[in-house]
C-alpha cells in the first residue's frame, strides 16, 4: 500500500513539475492547527447566527427574562402548538403550547407532532454547527431526527469558535448529534432538498450574551 502511494504521489510531482520530497520530510514538518477562535463571546455569537443563517436556519436572540416571549414567537411563527420535550428540559409556562415529554415515543407518534424542543451541548461559531450529546434536556438522537421542526435553545457560554475546542468539551463515548441546518441534500443537478433525513426547519435561540 505504501509503495503505491509513493507511485501515485511521484507521478503527480513529475506532472507538476515539483522535486520529490526528502525522505522523511513529510513526517517531520509539524501541523499547524488553530485550536483557539480567540474571540469574544459578542462575536462568537455573532458568527454562530451568521454561518447558521447561510445554512438557512432562522436565529433569534434572548436575554435570560426573554426566554419565553422568544420561544412562543418562533413557535407562533411556524403554527407550532404541540411538542415533544425530552426529559430533564427545563422550560418557561408557555400559553397555548402543548409540552409532552419524551417517555420512548415510537417513530410514528414522533411524527405527528408540531415539532421537538431541545437544549445543546456546546456550539461551532466557524462552522455554525450544534452539537447533542444525549443528556438531560437534549433526549435520545430520534428526537432531532423525526420531527420536522426542531427548536433548539443554545447557551452563549456554551459556543465555542472552532471545531477543537469542541471536541475538548464533548465526550467521545456519548452519542453525539453534529447539526449543521436543517436536514438537506441534493441530486446530481444540485436540486436541494430539505427535510430528507432530518428536520425541514432549524430555529435557533441564543440565550445570553
Amino acid at each position: 500500500m505504501s509503495a503505491a502511494r509513493d507511485e501515485v504521489l511521484g507521478r503527480i510531482r513529475t506532472a507538476l513539475g515539483d522535486p520529490a520530497p526528502a525522505a522523511g520530510a513529510d513526517r517531520a514538518r509539524p501541523a499547524r492547527y488553530r485550536t483557539e477562535a480567540g474571540l469574544g463571546t459578542a462575536e462568537l455569537l455573532d458568527r454562530l447566527a451568521e454561518r447558521l443563517t447561510d445554512y438557512r436556519a432562522t436565529v433569534r436572540r434572548a436575554a435570560a427574562g426573554e426566554v419565553a416571549a422568544v420561544i412562543a414567537a418562533a413557535l407562533a411563527g411556524r403554527g407550532a402548538r404541540r411538542l415533544v420535550i425530552p426529559p430533564g428540559l427545563e422550560l418557561p409556562p408557555l400559553d397555548g403550547v402543548e409540552l409532552v415529554v419524551d417517555d420512548g415515543l415510537s417513530a410514528r407518534e414522533l411524527d405527528g407532532f408540531d415539532g421537538v424542543i431541545t437544549a445543546a451541548a456546546v456550539a461551532i461559531a466557524e462552522t455554525g454547527t450544534i452539537i447533542l450529546d444525549g443528556s438531560a434536556g437534549q433526549g435520545r438522537r430520534a428526537l432531532s431526527l423525526i420531527p420536522d421542526y426542531h427548536l433548539c435553545l443554545v447557551q452563549a457560554g456554551q459556543v465555542v469558535g472552532l471545531v477543537p475546542e469542541a471536541v475538548a468539551r464533548v465526550r467521545p463515548d456519548r452519542p453525539l448529534t453534529w447539526i449543521s441546518g436543517p436536514s438537506a441534500t441534493s441530486d446530481i443537478e444540485l436540486d436541494r432538498v430539505e427535510g430528507v433525513h432530518g428536520p425541514r426547519t432549524l430555529d435557533v435561540i441564543l440565550i445570553g450574551s
